[in-house]
C-alpha cells in the first residue's frame, strides 16, 4: 500500500492545480469588487459629508423650510420620517409576521400555497413606483384616506410586507424540527409551540429582515410622491390625517433648485437621514443581539 507521506509529496496533478488557480482566480476577483464598491461608497460619503457638514447645527434639525437656504431646516420632514416609518412598522410588522406564521406553521404544501409563495416572491421584486400606484389609488382615492401621514404608511407597508413575510419563513424554516417534535411531546398545542418555542428561536432572524425591510422604507421617495406627500410644509405633522413631508422628498426638492446652497442643504439632509437609518438599525441590532443570547 501507498504511505501517507509518498502520496503527501506525490505532485499535483494539472486538474487539481488548475481547480486551485481558479478558487485563488475567483476569490481574488471578489475581493476587488468588494474592493471597489467600498471604494466607491466611501467617495460618496466624503463627498456628501464634504458639502454638507458644514451646514449641520441645532437650527438646521430645529428650523422649517424657507426659501432662503440659510435659513431653511428639516423640522417638519424630520418629524414626518419618524412619523410613517413608526407606523409602517405597526402595520406591516404584525401582518408580515402573522402571514409568515401562518403560511409557514399552518399552511398545506398545496397548489393554493405553491401559488401564493410565488405571488409574495414576485410582489418583492416589484418597482416601489408602482406600490405608489396602488396607495393612491386605494388609500387616497378608494378609502379616501387623502393625501396624509396614514395613506403613506399603508403604501409603505404594502411595499415591505413581502420582504418581511419572506424574511420571516426563513428565519422560522431555521428552527430545529427536534425543537417542534419535543414540544408536542410535552402536550403543548401548535399554537403553544409556535409562540413559547418556534418563534422566540426564531427572533433573531426575523428582527434581520425587519432591519432590511424597514432601510428600504425610510429612504422611498417614489411612492410618496405618487400618493401627494407635499415638498413644502411649513408645519409639523398632527395626526394621522395630517398632510405630511419626509426626509427623502426634502432632500429631493433641494437638489432640484439651481441654487449652490440649497445643494449643501440637500447634503446635510442625507447626512441627517444616514444618522436616523443607522440609528434605527443600531436599536434593532441591539434588541436582536439580546434576544440570540437569552435563547442560546
Amino acid at each position: 500500500m501507498t504511505s501517507v507521506a509518498e502520496t503527501a509529496s506525490r505532485p499535483a496533478s494539472p486538474s487539481a492545480l488548475l481547480r486551485r488557480s481558479g478558487d485563488r482566480l475567483l476569490e481574488a476577483f471578489g475581493l476587488l469588487i468588494m474592493l471597489m464598491a467600498l471604494a466607491a461608497l466611501a467617495a460618496l460619503l466624503y463627498d456628501v459629508a464634504r458639502d454638507g457638514f458644514s451646514r449641520l447645527s441645532w437650527q438646521f434639525l430645529t428650523s422649517y423650510p424657507s426659501r432662503r437656504a440659510a435659513d431653511a431646516g428639516i423640522l417638519p420632514a424630520l418629524v414626518g420620517s419618524i412619523y410613517v416609518i413608526g407606523l409602517t412598522a405597526v402595520i406591516a410588522v404584525p401582518l408580515g409576521v402573522g402571514a409568515a406564521i401562518f403560511l409557514e406553521e399552518y399552511g398545506t404544501q398545496g397548489r393554493i400555497s405553491r401559488l401564493i409563495e410565488i405571488n409574495i416572491a414576485n410582489l418583492a421584486g416589484v418597482p416601489s413606483i408602482i406600490y405608489g400606484l396602488l396607495g393612491l389609488g386605494l388609500f387616497v382615492r378608494v378609502l379616501a384616506m387623502g393625501r396624509s401621514v396614514l395613506a403613506g404608511s399603508c403604501t409603505l407597508a404594502l411595499l415591505v410586507l413581502p420582504t418581511v413575510i419572506i424574511s420571516t419563513r426563513e428565519a422560522l424554516r431555521a428552527v430545529p424540527r427536534s425543537l417542534r417534535e419535543g414540544s408536542y411531546a410535552l402536550g403543548a398545542t401548535k399554537w403553544q409551540t409556535v409562540q413559547h418555542q418556534v418563534l422566540p428561536a426564531a427572533l433573531p432572524g426575523v428582527l434581520t429582515g425587519l432591519i432590511l425591510a424597514l432601510s428600504r422604507a425610510i429612504g422611498e421617495t417614489a411612492p410618496l410622491i405618487t400618493i401627494g406627500a407635499l415638498t413644502y410644509v411649513p408645519f409639523l405633522p398632527d395626526g394621522l390625517n395630517s398632510p405630511f413631508t419626509v426626509l427623502p422628498i426634502q432632500i429631493f426638492n433641494w437638489v432640484s433648485r439651481p441654487q449652490a446652497a440649497f445643494a449643501e442643504n440637500a447634503a446635510a439632509g442625507i447626512l441627517v437621514l444616514l444618522v436616523l437609518l443607522l440609528v434605527m438599525n443600531a436599536v434593532a441590532i441591539v434588541v436582536r443581539d439580546r434576544f440570540q443570547r437569552r435563547s442560546s
